[in-house]
């Protein structure tokens, strides 16, 4: 299905506004072998990229998103990009990620839905993959992405970033090429999943599931979208994403003309933004790869994996995110030999600290990336 017309998916799709995506072709001649088994190729990555390569190939900068970002880390709200970028007050000219300093490269995840291979992608026979997409891990997007890497000629990044589910591809990325990484930025995310975070994706994705026009994740066929299911999804997700205290603030028990709580409202809206530009399919691949998240798996252990990082790194935990508690960092940074500190935000936004609190993040980057 291209561009235009009835669609089942907010995702980008080739004959959309590409903006300021690249696209990367890898493992053309032969295909990623998957952590769970299976294989998938050839594979697409979308990225987009800000400053110049330096002679050394040496000032490189991997922004990872978190679970519903994409590669729009940067930059207003345009044809084929919805939204401005996720990060976009600190990176650019002079800010923080400085891309008169820096050659900034942020891919969208395997699996996602703004131009890589996801669910909505056309596989080989040019039907999309829908159901079909095998199973992902953080491991099998941090293989594609070392592959991006190679294909740009950048065998060691100065800096690699993430938040929450880019957390996990940036602590992957340290664990399985520490050669790879010079210094290490990882916010509100955690080592392994634990039991809280792995029962809260099910229950979005069983909301997902059990919508009648899901049809078993190949809605596509029939142009349908479950969008009851998506909107749902976001919801309880929202509510991870926020704090009682930033909920309470902000509606408490307001009601509207109609007799509507405003929170209600308001987790409507966050379901129907993310609609817009989302696929159902990459939300349930996406949930389950962080549900398999353990950088400890076949590792020896979680102390031993954290063992092998030697970037210098930056831990950030946010005093209210309710979705990977500050322990969950701290368990991190007491496993780190490389530590050179571990920062607490004070902020009440909860999870979404780490995209929103940008005065304290600020001198924190700074300092990484000096």
């Amino acid at each position: 299905m291209s561009g235009g017309g009835r669609r089942a998916t907010g995702a980008w799709l080739p004959g959309d506004p590409p903006g300021r995506r690249q696209f990367a072709q890898l493992f053309t001649d032969r295909p990623l072998q998957l952590d769970l088994g299976g294989q998938l190729g050839p594979i697409t990555l979308a990225y987009e990229s800000w400053g110049q390569l330096n002679s050394q190939r040496s000032n490189g900068v991997l922004l990872l998103h978190g679970f519903s970002g994409d590669s729009h880390a940067a930059g207003p709200a345009e044809a084929g990009h919805p939204s401005p970028g996720w990060w976009d007050a600190m990176v650019g000219p002079g800010r923080p990620v400085d891309t008169q300093r820096f050659f900034v490269v942020c891919p969208n995840a395997l699996g996602g839905c703004q131009g890589s291979t996801g669910p909505s992608a056309a596989a080989p026979d040019g039907r999309p993959y829908g159901s079909r997409l095998p199973a992902l891990t953080i491991r099998d997007l941090v293989a594609a992405e070392l592959a991006l890497a190679d294909q740009l000629g950048i065998a060691r990044w100065h800096g690699v970033i993430g938040g929450s589910m880019g957390g996990m591809r940036a602590l992957e990325w340290a664990v399985t090429a520490p050669q790879r990484v010079a210094n290490l930025l990882l916010m509100a995310t955690a080592a392994a999943t634990g039991a809280d975070q792995i029962a809260q994706h099910q229950a979005q994705i069983e909301a997902i599931r059990l919508d009648p026009l899901f049809n078993g994740g190949d809605y596509d066929a029939n142009a349908t979208r479950p969008l009851r299911g998506l909107l749902l999804a976001r919801g309880l997700a929202t509510l991870g994403y926020s704090s009682r205290e930033a909920l309470e603030q902000q509606f408490g028990r307001q009601q509207e003309p109609a007799g509507c709580f405003a929170i209600n409202t308001y987790l409507r809206q966050e379901g129907e933004a993310l609609a817009r530009r989302f696929d159902a399919n990459s939300y349930i691949a996406l949930s389950q790869a962080m549900n398999h998240h353990d950088i400890g798996r076949d590792r020896g252990g979680m102390a031993a994996a954290l063992e092998r990082i030697t970037a210098r790194t930056s831990v950030v935990s946010i005093r209210s995110d309710r979705l990977f508690p500050p322990e969950q960092q701290r368990q991190i940074s007491r496993g780190l030999r490389s530590l050179i500190a571990h920062h607490n935000l004070d902020s009440i936004d909860g999870h979404d600290g780490f995209l929103t609190e940008v005065e304290q993040l600020e001198p924190i980057v700074r300092e990484l990336l000096a």
